[in-house]
């Protein structure tokens, strides 16, 4: 068999195998075909290459002007030498030579060879990188396979994934070959690899194991307003549906909370809070600054402020631990808050 019909074979299995169109890698091996040909030659020729798609035959012709006055030789041709060939040239014309030299059958076998692997490469790439491109804002499951000072590095399916000290939940450790879940923030292509950008603590996280969890969710019946986190400790999201026969909270938390449970479980423990999101800012407020009682909402929209008061007793639970409660419930409605006792005094007793 023929080195041109070896390499129509091997386009013709590429096409069929890893879906590069044929006419596509000829197109770009008629490209490199001129490019070696000026390397080795020349970079004044004008020239252009042919491949045939039947045959796999290569040429390269160069194409000079018919002048008064040579003055390049690799492009220019005289009136005198064009009408040797045919009386029909005049200045102006241009004359195609067929350009292959003997050594030049080993340059395009060499350059063809080089063409297709990159071709290989480049569609496998292209075919990876679509295939995971679908994946931003997902979550997905990766071995761990390196740890280093400046991140980790998992395998994820047949690519490498990267999960930067910043997206690592504050205290967490890891150990190679275990199996964790990630979220995508990024699908990164550069010129020799696909890499993940990953996260832990990405607030889209605890949204898509919801929307894994609760079908209410999945199908848009309830839909997630806001998601506050401080990953590894508490999760505060609002949550709202437009029918009225359905409760979104309840059904963000499941019969005996096995939804939401399966979701705290997925996040190694982090305490999660669901509210009811409200138009009204006072009632949603309230509601963010769970699991404390609020006394009363005083809102200031232009200042998009409120002051709130809970019972005395209350006060800690309602600002939290280091003020978590508190920040939490003012990154879920977007408010400024500044919380007071309402004067009442200590709890009540039986």
């Amino acid at each position: 068999m023929s080195a041109n019909s070896e390499l129509i074979e091997a386009l013709d299995a590429l096409e069929k195998e890893r879906k590069i169109p044929k006419d596509v890698m000829c197109e770009a091996l008629e490209v490199a075909l001129v490019t070696a040909y000026k390397k080795n030659y020349g970079a004044n020729y004008d020239c252009y290459a042919t491949v045939d798609r039947k045959s796999g035959a290569m040429r390269i012709y160069s194409v000079k002007t018919v002048v008064e006055d040579v003055l390049d030789d690799c492009i220019e041709l005289s009136l005198e030498e064009a009408q040797r060939i045919s009386p029909r040239y005049q200045i102006g014309d241009k004359v195609e030579f067929n350009a292959d030299p003997a050594a030049f059958g080993r340059i395009a076998a060499q350059t063809a060879k080089q063409m297709i692997v990159q071709k290989i490469r480049e569609a496998e790439r292209s075919n990876v990188y679509m295939q995971y491109s679908g994946k931003e804002n997902d979550v997905v499951t990766g071995k761990v396979v390196r740890i280093e000072r400046r991140g980790v590095y998992l395998e994820v399916g047949e690519i490498e994934g990267f999960l930067a000290p910043a997206e690592q939940i504050p205290g967490e450790s890891f150990v190679l070959g275990e199996n964790i879940k990630v979220y995508v923030l990024e699908v990164k292509q550069s010129a020799k690899a696909i890499q993940l950008l990953l996260s832990r603590t990405h607030p889209g996280m605890v949204k898509r194991f919801f929307s894994l969890e609760v079908p209410e969710i999945a199908d848009g019946t309830v839909v997630i307003k806001s998601i506050a986190r401080e990953a590894g400790s508490r999760t505060k999201i609002s949550v709202w549906c437009d029918d009225k026969n359905i409760d979104p909270v309840g059904s963000c938390v499941g019969p005996k909370g096995a939804r939401v449970n399966a979701v705290v479980e997925s996040l190694g423990g982090e305490k999660i809070d669901i509210v009811p999101y409200d138009d009204d800012p006072a009632k949603y407020i309230s509601a963010a600054l769970s699991p404390a009682t609020v006394s009363t909402v005083s809102i200031d929209e232009e200042a998009k402020s409120a002051f709130v008061t809970v019972p005395d007793f209350q006060l800690s639970l309602a600002i939290g631990k280091e003020g978590q409660n508190a920040r939490l419930a003012a990154r879920l409605t977007g408010w400024k808050i500044d919380i007071k006792g309402d004067g009442s005094g200590e709890a009540p007793t039986e």
